[in-house]
């Protein structure tokens, strides 16, 4: 197998191959590392070397074989050291899997390495003092977004055909969006995110992925996406009996909403906007209802409500036999850790209510419609240093900032809607545009069977980046 041969497949295809014999494991996995090498060459979205070996794996798993990424997110994969992007961290081991990761595992995803986040993931810019800045593959001078950045930029380098990522605040959409590859945030309660913890940030994260096609979104949501008993919250199965199944399936004629409104004070950029307006347009071509209108809140809300994860973060890293210090952080970082540790009860408890203020609204939005159509970005990938993360900041001015840049997504993190980013524009300099589709609690099935008729009426797989591997 030959890396424009690998490059050009899906994991879908990929596994398919495998199955039949047509190629071997051993030799997927030798062209999948000489992919990494080269995108990590030009890209630095690898905190370390690759494993070796690759991350034990079931060999009987329907995508046996399938070379894979995790993200340096926390501790998620037993024996693995990991750093959340902090050289705070330096030193920490993870001592087991988390639920997600033992989901990859039996799938028979193999991980070969891990990639770049922003410190503690904090942020949408993928550009760290402990790994550096990670570059854009459609432009160098440009970031990946964040936090799941490095995943983003390998699978649109076309060195892995799917990556590990979480998302609190954006952080898979944002950098599916700056990367032109599609990312899947699931409903709150459908990826569970222990053992370590019971709800991630109070519900505000879920454990997904990067992928370059609906189709396998789909399938590795079905391989991941059931709960494990007890969780507090759980989605309902899907309707149709698997995500694969709504793919095939007509949707129906959809009541869409389109809007291309920030929940900031931002404007988006003409070029975003625009891309947002031409997705509703082609849906309305499609057959589906298209009107103009948006859920109804108070973006201020958002941004107390994800004070959530910042309190989140710091329990977490002021747990355990070696508290990390916020003296060996960034400045943003460090001080939106030091704040963080001093909130009372009172104050976490506003932050939940402001959460309801955004659930409650954005629920009843999803009465009158089916999907929610907005820009992913409010702009076009950020250069490097455009998120100053030795600024002076507090941990609701820093989200202001970074919401400035990115407002379309937090709000479903905090109400706990599955969205998605697909790579359906590009900007007159030739980036990646991302628009974001939303759909009520529970309802991938409706959120990927759009999917699919949008990448279907509007394909974007022939696209490659400048820096792809092939």
């Amino acid at each position: 197998m030959k890396p424009h041969e690998y490059t050009e497949l899906d994991a879908t295809a990929l596994a398919a191959l495998l199955r039949s014999g047509e190629v071997g494991r051993d030799e997927v996995e030798a062209v999948a590392r000489k992919c990494l090498d080269r995108a990590d060459a030009d890209l630095n979205a690898l905190t370390r070397p690759l494993f070796e070996p690759g991350l034990s794996h079931d060999p009987d798993g329907p995508l046996a074989g399938v070379p894979f990424v995790v993200k340096d997110s926390g501790p998620v994969a037993a024996g693995v050291p990991f750093t959340l992007g902090s050289r705070a961290l330096y030193g920490a081991v993870s001592d087991t899997d988390q639920d997600v990761m033992a989901r990859f595992r039996a799938a028979g995803l193999v991980a070969l390495g891990q990639s770049t986040a922003p410190e503690l993931g904090l942020s949408f810019a993928t550009e760290s003092a402990a790994h550096g800045l990670t570059r854009n593959p459609w432009d160098p001078e440009r970031g990946v977004g964040g936090s799941s950045g490095g995943s983003a930029a390998l699978v649109a380098a076309g060195a892995v055909p799917f990556a590990h990522g979480n998302d609190g605040g954006g952080s898979i959409r944002v950098p599916a969006a700056a990367c032109g590859v599609v990312g899947l945030k699931p409903s709150r309660g459908r990826v569970p995110c222990g053992p370590l913890v019971g709800e991630a940030a109070f519900g505000l994260v879920c454990e997904f992925g990067l992928t370059r096609t609906v189709r396998d979104a789909a399938l590795l949501l079905d391989l991941v996406g059931a709960p494990p008993v007890g969780e507090k919250h759980v989605a309902p199965p899907p309707p149709l009996g698997t995500h694969r199944d709504a793919l095939r399936a007509d949707p129906g004629r959809l009541r869409i909403a389109v809007s291309t409104r920030p929940w900031a004070p931002v404007e988006a950029d003409p070029q975003v906007a625009e891309a947002a307006r031409d997705a509703g347009r082609v849906l309305e071509w499609i057959g589906h209802t298209v009107a103009e209108d948006a859920p109804d809140f108070d973006g201020e809300d958002v941004v107390e409500a994800s004070v959530l994860a910042a309190i989140s973060t710091a329990a977490a890293l002021s747990a355990g036999p070696r508290p990390a210090d916020p003296a060996l952080m960034e400045a943003v970082p460090g001080r939106i850790l030091s704040e963080a540790r001093g909130y009372g009860a009172l104050e976490v408890m506003a932050c939940v209510q402001a959460q309801h203020r955004v659930t409650r609204p954005v629920g009843r939005f999803f009465q009158g419609y089916d999907l929610l159509v907005t820009p992913t970005l409010a702009a076009l990938p950020a250069p490097h240093g455009t998120l100053d993360h030795g600024a002076e900041h507090t941990v609701r001015s820093w989200l202001r900032t970074i919401y400035a840049h990115g407002p379309f997504t937090a709000p479903f993190n905090v109400a706990g809607n599955p969205a998605v980013s697909l790579p359906l524009a590009q900007s007159r300099e030739g980036l990646p545009i991302g628009v974001q589709l939303v759909a009520a609690h529970g309802r991938e099935d409706l959120l990927l069977a759009v999917a699919a008729q949008l990448e279907e009426a509007v394909p974007w797989r022939d696209r490659r980046p400048h820096l792809a591997v092939d």
